[in-house]
């Protein structure tokens, strides 16, 4: 890390979402509700999953239990520092601090990325495959999808976070942002940041591209399966149609802010599709893969069930 960073550039001034006092409060409230609702949609499907033995054993629940996990991580990284300067307008944070809550902002983002193409690919295989599908989704393939896609995740961030820790700011230090995200961060650096650019559209290309093209493909796969079944084409169009929309969300949205030049990055325009992949897609995540679901619905009645009668005994 540039030692000079560390000494001139103690604090970044996170500007937040609004430069207007008055939508504070709204704001606040507002998120406040979303980042909880996430919370509880969230830890509720992995309470579910882990409790209820025919989740999880299901390849389904397995990868949708890690997406669970992810969001939020995901959200928890950046929900609570926005909310914290909402309403007490702690605005500022460390250098160190910022380089860390964009490490892990860029981590959990790849992961969930990864987790939507492998859940894609299990639906695929689980319609289109039934009779190979307990082969193809084994437990010991399963797991490894997810290590991998937690590990290369990781990886990918590790080396933003080093190449964006060699910049220098000169003095720059107001963040339009309400958080330390990796596209802001460079448009505010003044040094050489050609390298930085090359990987993020390079490498990074090829990391959201290429699982956005499985869960296109696959989907379409399982679209041209399911025509061939008239009484399975409403239910298929429907859940289908929920999956690609939050799908279309989170990658619409995160393609639209980081695969376009540096130069015309906009903050306030900007700011608000960032809001999209980071806070509502995962706030919508548990209900949309779960909301239908018959053995989530299950499992929720069981588990209320004994838990009513754990109250009862005691």
């Amino acid at each position: 890390m540039d030692s000079t960073n560390g000494s001139l550039h103690p604090h970044f001034l996170l500007l937040g979402l609004s430069s207007h006092p008055g939508q504070e409060h709204l704001l606040f409230s507002l998120f406040l509700c979303m980042y909880l609702l996430n919370l509880l949609g969230n830890l509720l499907i992995l309470l579910l999953t882990l409790s209820d033995p025919r989740l999880r054993g299901s390849p389904m629940y397995f990868f949708l239990s890690h997406l669970s996990l992810v969001d939020v991580c995901f959200t928890s990284t950046t929900m609570p520092k926005m909310l914290a300067n909402l309403r007490a307008r702690r605005q500022g944070i460390p250098y160190t601090g910022c380089l860390v809550q964009m490490y892990f902002f860029v981590a959990f983002a790849i992961t969930e990325n990864f987790l939507l193409g492998v859940m894609a690919l299990d639906r695929y295989l689980a319609i289109c495959r039934p009779l190979r599908y307990a082969v193809l989704m084994s437990p010991l393939r399963r797991q490894a999808l997810v290590g991998s896609s937690w590990m290369l995740a990781h990886i990918h961030s590790l080396l933003h976070t080093l190449l964006m820790s060699r910049l220098s700011f000169c003095g720059r230090t107001r963040l339009p942002h309400f958080f330390c995200d990796f596209q802001p961060l460079l448009a505010l650096a003044c040094s050489r940041k050609r390298l930085n650019e090359l990987l993020s559209f390079l490498e990074g290309g090829v990391l959201i591209i290429g699982p956005f093209l499985l869960i296109v493909l696959s989907y379409a796969r399982i679209l041209w399966a399911v025509l061939r079944v008239p009484e399975r084409r409403g239910k298929a169009f429907q859940t289908c149609g929920a999956h690609l929309a939050v799908v279309g969300l989170f990658y619409g949205t995160a393609i639209s802010v980081y695969f376009r030049p540096l130069s015309s990055y906009s903050g306030d325009r900007d700011k608000l599709a960032t809001v999209m992949y980071t806070v509502v897609t995962p706030t919508l995540n548990p209900f949309i893969y779960s909301l239908r679901n018959q053995d989530i619905k299950a499992a929720l009645l069981n588990f209320f069930t004994v838990l009513s009668n754990v109250v009862r005994v005691t």
